[in-house]
């Protein structure tokens, strides 16, 4: 067994609670509302979160202070000789080149990993470094996988309104209300360390057609040799949305990948609801 301890920050879903319980450190990550700063999994949870959205309150997160991250790295390196710190993917937040800078004051010992991902995909990161700590792997070694094998995942996402695209600036005021009128929705894609928008749609369900095909094509383009090996694993997220939807969702999802013999699913973290806010929905696949 490897003497590597594993490390992430809560935009992998993992909560402080969950880590113990997995052996993973967490570092929490702040949000901001109404100027007042709350920890994802600690002192704020996902209905608090949305309450407060749904309220118009001003609503951001923000990366870990170096002190919170450098804590939980010296913490650990007590009981290991080593670390691999997977934060949420460096195109999408300056945490990942903050670490890797204090890293430097390691000497090698804590390795950090931009296997440019965030939320679900991120929380199969941080079970595949896990894994492999178990299997004896060395933290550089880790660290390697994970970069080489970062890309090799898909997430699509629709939103239920364009109100919190648009104040986080994603949208123009203009563009927010003419998609409100038509009931646009547009269709976004992390890859390549960014949300980017890739498409619009008529209504949800049309929305929901696109992604499942832009899955599909993933399958039989970049990702095929993955998908003819039975190493991808398809997966939907969301935020707040009803028992009923969640339930026609995976249903949906289901029916267009028929051999996957089980959907994983589970809510998006609170750094990407910041910007899709409560009723978007997400799917993708990532290798296993």
């Amino acid at each position: 067994m490897s003497d590597a301890a594993i490390i992430t920050d809560s935009n992998s879903g993992i909560s402080v609670k969950e880590g113990r319980d997995l052996g993973v450190a967490v570092v929490p990550m702040p949000v901001h509302i109404d100027g007042k700063i709350f920890y994802e999994g600690l002192d704020l949870t996902q209905p608090k979160f949305y309450d407060a959205m749904r309220k118009g309150a001003a609503v951001s997160t923000s990366q870990p202070s170096p002190a919170d991250v450098v804590a939980v790295w010296n913490r650990c390196l007590k009981d290991h000789r080593e670390a691999v710190y997977i934060p949420m993917s460096a195109g999408l937040s300056g945490s990942c080149q903050m670490a890797a800078l204090m890293a430097r004051e390691y000497d090698g010992r804590v390795q950090v990993a931009d296997n440019r991902r965030i939320s679900v995909p991120q929380r199969f990161a941080v079970m595949d470094a896990l894994r492999m700590a178990k299997e004896g792997r060395s933290a550089a070694e880790i660290r390697q996988t994970l970069e080489e094998e970062g890309a090799d995942n898909c997430v699509y996402i629709t939103v239920d309104t364009l109100r919190y695209l648009r104040k986080g600036g994603r949208v123009s005021g203009v563009e927010a209300v003419a998609g409100s009128m038509l009931n646009i929705k547009p269709v976004m894609e992390i890859r390549s360390e960014k949300l980017t928008a890739i498409g619009k749609a008529r209504g949800m369900k049309s929305a929901r057609r696109f992604m499942l095909q832009r899955v599909r094509e993933d399958f039989e383009g970049r990702l095929k040799p993955l998908a003819d090996a039975g190493r991808l694993r398809v997966l939907i997220a969301y935020s707040q949305v009803s028992r009923e939807l969640l339930d026609g969702w995976r249903d949906e999802v289901q029916a267009a990948f028929p051999t996957q013999k089980e959907i994983f699913s589970e809510p998006l973290t609170l750094s990407v609801a910041c910007h899709t806010g409560p009723g978007a929905l997400a799917v993708g696949a990532v290798r296993v």
